[in-house]
């Protein structure tokens, strides 16, 4: 069951209409690492979380991603109102006569270049900064925890830097102090799936089927100048976690077998005459190719076209 408050999380206010700006915040609202693609994602999981501790976690943190959700809208609406777009039905509106003065004209060009306010009026849409629609595509989850914390905790990561961005970008004092809240919350929620990943006493690797032990400490230095040794593989042994050997380039296996062979379209085993095989295929002789011989006028090309109509024709 869910129950709506009608007051929000925190507190949106935003000082002026800026329908560009609006498009941007879209990205968080119906983008892929928006808030509507959280909330779905740990609801999908929460359901299906058996572990009791994990699925409150799940459903409290995807409950709280509408609540964000309805505050990225808030800031839309509120960048869209006055705009253009937000008025566009109203023929009797307030500020129309200060658009037909001119005394909005920013205002108007940016809403009338902008998809969101033509189609979305005075709401947000769910689509993305650039109008892609919203899909369940987004959601990644993969119904095995130890993998879908780690998704989890990546998504938070993502949606921190989008935030992050997008404070940058934003040139209104108030709508900035709502987004930096909803940037410190993707901190939280990424603190909270590193405690609930931490608390599994065997979490790597995710899955039960043991890897081979042949490999998994092997680094293929598949990327050399042939003179040094791969900075990559001093990395990965860098901080102690595990110890890794430097291996060549792995090719242990056979070549692969072939398809069944077609006849009809096999190879020639000897060479063929050029200009006989390229008559069954093209206009032109390997000379034109080559430019030893001049190419065909473009009249004689048109005329086989004619010819060819006046075939069907009859």
């Amino acid at each position: 069951m869910l129950l709506h408050n009608k007051k929000l999380q925190y507190t949106v206010r935003v000082d002026e209409p800026n329908p560009a700006f609006a498009k941007m915040c879209l990205e968080q609202f119906g983008g892929k690492d928006g808030e509507l693609a959280a909330a779905m994602r740990y609801f999908t999981q929460g359901w299906a979380e058996s572990d009791v501790p994990r699925r409150d976690m799940l459903l409290d943190i995807a409950t709280e991603e509408l609540s964000h959700l309805e505050m990225i809208g808030q800031i839309i609406i509120g960048l869209l109102k006055g705009s253009k777009g937000a008025l566009i039905d109203e023929v009797e509106g307030g500020y129309l006569g200060d658009f037909i003065e001119g005394k909005q004209e920013q205002y108007q060009q940016l809403a009338w270049n902008s998809s969101q306010a033509i189609l979305g009026g005075s709401g947000p849409r769910l689509t993305d900064s650039m109008g892609v629609p919203w899909t369940a595509a987004y959601v990644d989850t993969i119904g095995h925890p130890l993998a879908d914390l780690r998704s989890d905790i990546a998504a938070e990561s993502r949606a921190k830097i989008v935030y992050e961005r997008l404070i940058k970008y934003c040139p209104d004092t108030s709508a900035k102090d709502a987004l930096t809240f909803l940037m410190t919350r993707e901190v939280a929620h990424q603190k909270m799936f590193e405690a609930a990943l931490a608390a599994i006493e065997n979490n790597f690797p995710p899955g039960n089927l043991a890897p081979d032990e042949r490999f998994t400490h092997t680094y293929f230095e598949e990327s050399s100048d042939g003179a040094t040794t791969s900075a990559g593989f001093d990395l990965v042994n860098s901080q102690g976690l595990w110890q890794f050997e430097l291996s060549d380039p792995h090719a242990g296996g056979e070549e692969p077998d072939l398809p069944d062979v077609k006849p009809s379209v096999a190879s020639a085993d000897e060479p063929l005459d050029v200009d006989e095989a390229l008559r069954a295929t093209s206009r032109v002789t390997a000379g034109q190719i080559s430019g030893e011989e001049p190419a065909a006028p473009a009249s004689s090309a048109s005329g086989s076209k004619s010819k060819a109509k006046s075939r069907k024709k009859h």
